[in-house]
């Protein structure tokens, strides 16, 4: 399984990948949301983890472009932003899950792992 995450947390973003990797997924880093978005066009991904707030492109940019171009990409917002209007714009654009920090990573996985399994049920 392959994973993009776009965050431009250096210390977050090493941590996700080594811990994700650990579980045994393949993960690709960005660190600003236009380089994510065009490694999602360049790339197959089976999900990516997404964070709002990124230099280049905003997430909720990096978003709404890649469900006009590849909708069959399952993306969890991961963000520090509690807002509820954020979150239901984010579902609106069309996130398939939005996880608030701080968060525990085991909830992280078992989210990952909960959209995974629908992605290959559907198919």
């Amino acid at each position: 399984m392959r994973i993009l995450i776009i965050e431009d947390e250096l210390d977050l973003l090493r941590d996700l990948s080594h811990g994700l990797e650990l579980k045994g997924y393949a993960v690709d880093q960005a660190k600003t949301g236009s380089v994510g978005f065009q490694m999602a066009m360049d790339e197959d991904y089976d999900l990516i983890v997404l964070d709002l707030n990124l230099p280049g492109m905003s997430g909720l940019e990096v978003l709404s472009r890649l469900r006009t171009e590849k909708p069959e990409i399952k993306i969890l917002i991961l963000s520090a932003n509690h807002h509820l209007e954020t979150k239901l714009t984010g579902f609106e654009l069309g996130a398939s899950d939005y996880l608030t920090k701080p968060f525990h990573f085991e909830e992280l996985e078992a989210r990952i792992r909960v959209l995974l399994n629908r992605k290959f049920i559907q198919q």
